[in-house]
């Protein structure tokens, strides 16, 4: 029975041992579970299609801006008289529409917002604090006026900077039925002083009178009617 005992005990060693010098299977590693959920894959998806899609070329390709067109063009006052700026400067009317000196360019700065060169001089108009009309070598606030029509198709130019301080009223570059220029405080944009029909002359793409990277793409509002009428 001892010997039988021993026998026993010495096979259950040996099978101890053999286990014990097999050589153990590596164990894989689970695979991190992601969080992400199926919308969110997708959308990194189309990301990543989107930036091999969109190449560097097409970064630094800038296509230049186009340049805006100013209009060459006469502006008649429903009193008979033409805006005109003479060759010192002075801003008065006249009856004459041969003048060339009632030529003027409409070069538009912004929304319905022109600024108004005289085409001979090459000053542009403007408006002080105190509504007087004059004229400047270069372009500053005060040459800014703001296009609008009226209801009998008449276009007002009144000054961007300026307007009266308690009621809002705007002030108007204006003609008197004297032909002589008012002051913008005491023009009304209901009266005919304030009211310009523009005679269009011809198309042209004048210097922009500031360089301003938010510059305007798209040119003032004007009646159809007033330029197919003068075309």
């Amino acid at each position: 029975m001892a010997a039988l005992a021993s026998s026993l005990i010495r096979q259950k060693r040996a099978v101890k041992d053999d286990h014990a010098n097999r050589p153990v299977a590596s164990k894989r590693k689970p695979c991190p579970k992601s969080n992400k959920s199926l919308c969110q894959k997708q959308i990194l998806v189309l990301i990543s299609k989107v930036r091999l899609c969109g190449g560097r070329k097409g970064r630094n390709e800038k296509r230049p801006e186009p340049q805006l067109k100013g209009i060459v063009t006469r502006l008649f006052s429903q009193h008979g008289y033409y805006l005109q700026m003479q060759p010192d400067g002075t801003v008065d009317s006249t009856r004459d529409e041969g003048s060339s000196f009632t030529q003027f360019n409409l070069i538009p700065v912004g929304l319905r917002i022109v600024a108004i060169q005289g085409a001979k001089t090459g000053m542009y108009l403007a408006m002080n604090s105190e509504g007087y009309l004059y004229t400047s070598e270069h372009f500053t606030p005060e040459c800014k006026f703001k296009e609008s029509v009226f209801e009998n198709y008449y276009v007002t130019y009144s000054s961007m900077l300026y307007r009266q301080t308690q009621s809002g009223r705007s002030w108007y570059i204006g003609i008197n039925r004297d032909g002589q220029i008012m002051k913008g405080n005491r023009v009304k944009k209901n009266k005919g002083a304030a009211h310009f029909l523009p005679k269009v002359i011809e198309v042209h793409q004048p210097p922009s009178p500031e360089r301003n990277p938010g510059w305007p793409r798209k040119p003032p509002l004007l009646c159809p009617v007033m330029i197919c009428s003068f075309l």
